[in-house]
């Protein structure tokens, strides 16, 4: 019999086995599950309360009317039944405001008609009781753009880039220039790190994928335009300088009526505002104002005023930027970030749908024996499906209102996410399982209305699910050139269903892989042990030598291999190939080392070698092996 604890835990979505990234079975402890169970909401504080904790939570779904959320694919609704006795009403109400023709038999809802793609909502009553199911319609099939074809682009950190004219940080201007050079060159696509808000100052936290919210843009992409002098060459990437070079840029200045009416965008500034003046941690701050009840006596309002013009100021600059780059066909990649930070605006905004307690990160694997924690919480997949998941869609739709190409970070969170009890080793959490086609079909849709390619990211240990969603709705998977040379020979081609990449931002530069210093890094930083390096350099060296063998060129060229690679990954079936911006000049040390900390290393911090004024000579040269191999004139 399955022991009351197990049977609770399977309820919930929560695994109580899994296999981790080195092939261990792991079986769960008890802690651990009763930890996850009660964070998902079971009445639970020891093993003791198990039985009890499966009998409520088994008598709330019964005596919900309807699900929380249907999928319609293409617009079909299945049947839905109805958990009441007696009468029943219902009402199936559209986006549009009109209501859809429904039948009901024998407590079962059916649509008489297919229907048309968006977020409807079923309104049902019985017995004195009212529920809604959100029925999300929504194409099996992602919107993919016909111009990826065989279609090529960059990546870049757009912070990191540098022109003559550069302050402390890359800025709009900056990213201007470099997509000129990309429609020049015949280039569809360039692709950034997030560009959401982080935390600046004091004590900065410069990763891109620790944003303070996924609902608005960083004002370090503000152009503070020709007053504004270059600072000169830099070591580091000063964001505490660049943040408060955009206050003294619009110092003074007031936001528009337009911008006072927006409420989201109102109460994420009294949020700032209220950082401001009680600190970063919002969890520190006194009652009222934690539990989300600001008023304009609990902020700083210099700080909220900054916060609603800056956010003007960069909608305006990129819907401008937007409009040129539609003119010279070059689309941008931007990145879903999978987490937001925990002092940030959206976990305060959303209390209930982010879970206390908890945090993401992954199990041990080769790259990282003891696991990880990514430094957020989880979204609660039980409050996520409660609001038709209003937040995911608020998310996408601000992401593709810019993006021409989308990519999911982590996209296996879409069926399953690690949680790491608070206290507990980071070998100690669990997988919960998340409403996988309900997510996909949020993607899909918003896909489909802001004309989005997608992408997931599914390298590492990909579930099965997982592994067949991603063709069944249109959604490129990623080829990364580093990770294939350490597997098979030969080594496989990218296939049309996979974007292909030299690396990624967490991985070495082509030199830096070639080189093996990511190697050095790791062993410095406590990420590699000293018994393991040597082994770990002989795999690396083979899987350089196999690359090279494989592409008719000596390992130790690393123009010499780079140029062959671009060449042979243009050659291939991907519908986009893209390349790290700073491998075309074979920088040797990546943007990012994972699982490092501040003290250990600046990640995210370091600049571009030299002005991009200077680079594109090279990089246009370096580039022509893959424009040829794409069928580009060179």
């Amino acid at each position: 019999m399955t022991p009351p604890l197990h049977a609770l835990a399977a309820a919930l979505g929560v695994h109580t086995a899994y296999r981790d990234g080195l092939g261990t079975e792991v079986i769960v402890g008890d802690e651990t599950l009763v930890r996850v169970c009660a964070a998902l909401g079971a009445e639970i504080a020891s093993p003791d309360d198990a039985e009890s904790a499966l009998a409520a939570w088994r008598a709330t779904q019964a005596a919900e009317l309807v699900p929380p959320v249907v999928v319609a694919w293409d617009g079909i609704v299945p049947p839905i039944a109805v958990q009441a006795h007696g009468s029943v009403d219902a009402l199936l109400r559209l986006e549009s405001g009109d209501a859809a023709p429904i039948t009901m038999h024998d407590r079962t809802i059916t649509a008489s008609t297919t229907l048309p793609f968006g977020v409807h909502e079923l309104l049902v009553a019985a017995g004195g009781r009212h529920a809604t199911c959100r029925v999300i319609a929504a194409p099996t099939r992602a919107w993919r753009s016909e111009r990826l074809t065989r279609a090529w682009g960059v990546g870049v950190q757009l912070a990191a880039l540098r022109t003559a004219r550069s302050r402390s940080v890359g800025d709009l201007r900056d990213l201007a220039t470099l997509c000129e050079w990309i429609a020049t060159q015949g280039g569809a696509v360039v692709t950034l790190l997030p560009l959401l808000p982080t935390f600046n100052a004091p004590d900065p936290e410069p990763s891109p994928y620790s944003p303070v919210s996924r609902l608005f843009w960083s004002e370090l992409l503000l152009d503070l335009g020709p007053a504004h002098r270059a600072v000169g060459p830099v070591a580091s990437l000063d964001v505490a300088r660049a943040d408060a070079e955009v206050r003294a840029a619009l110092a003074g200045t007031g936001p528009s009526e337009a911008v006072l009416r927006d409420p989201e965008l109102m109460r994420y500034a009294m949020f700032r505002g209220a950082q401001a003046r009680h600190g970063r941690n919002w969890r520190a701050w006194p009652e009222p104002l934690r539990a989300g009840h600001l008023t304009p006596h609990d902020v700083d309002g210099d700080e909220v005023r900054f916060q609603l013009v800056a956010q003007e100021r960069v909608r305006e600059q990129l819907a401008m930027l937007h409009r040129g780059l539609d003119a010279h066909g070059v689309q941008l990649g931007l990145d879903l970030a999978v987490g937001v930070h925990p002092d940030g605006y959206d976990a305060w905004s959303r209390q209930g749908l982010f879970v206390a307690g908890m945090s993401v990160g992954a199990p041990p694997d080769a790259g990282f024996p003891s696991g990880q924690d990514w430094g957020f919480g989880p979204i609660s997949p039980v409050h996520a499906r409660r609001d038709g998941h209003r937040y995911l869609r608020e998310s996408l739709a601000h992401q593709m209102a810019l993006a021409g190409v989308l990519r999911i970070d982590h996209v296996m969170a879409w069926s399953r996410l690690y949680w790491i009890p608070h206290g507990m080793r980071l070998d100690q959490g669990t997988y919960v399982s998340q409403p996988s086609e309900e997510l996909f079909a949020v993607l899909t849709l918003a896909a489909h209305r802001h004309r989005c390619t997608l992408i997931g990211e599914n390298l590492g240990t990909v579930p099965p699910e997982i592994a067949s969603a991603l063709p069944r709705h249109a959604i490129a998977g990623m080829y990364v050139a580093q990770f294939a040379a350490m597997g098979d020979v030969p080594i496989p081609e990218p296939t049309d269903e996979e974007v292909a990449m030299v690396g990624t931002h967490d991985t070495p530069t082509l030199a830096g892989w070639m080189l093996g210093e990511d190697i050095d890094e790791r062993v410095r930083c406590g990420l590699l042990a000293a018994d393991d390096e040597p082994a770990t350099r002989t795999a690396r060296a083979e899987g350089v030598a196999r690359l090279a063998e494989q592409l008719g060129v000596t390992a130790d060229e690393a123009a010499a291999l780079r140029d062959a690679l671009l060449a042979w990954l243009g050659q291939s079936a991907s519908p986009l190939v893209l390349t790290w911006l700073e491998d075309l000049w074979l920088e040797s040390r990546g943007v990012n080392l994972p699982g490092t900390r501040a003290s250990q290393r600046p990640n995210w911090q370091r600049p571009m070698a030299a002005p991009l004024d200077e680079l594109l000579g090279r990089a246009t040269e370096a580039i022509a092996p893959l424009r040829a191999a794409r069928g580009e004139a060179t």
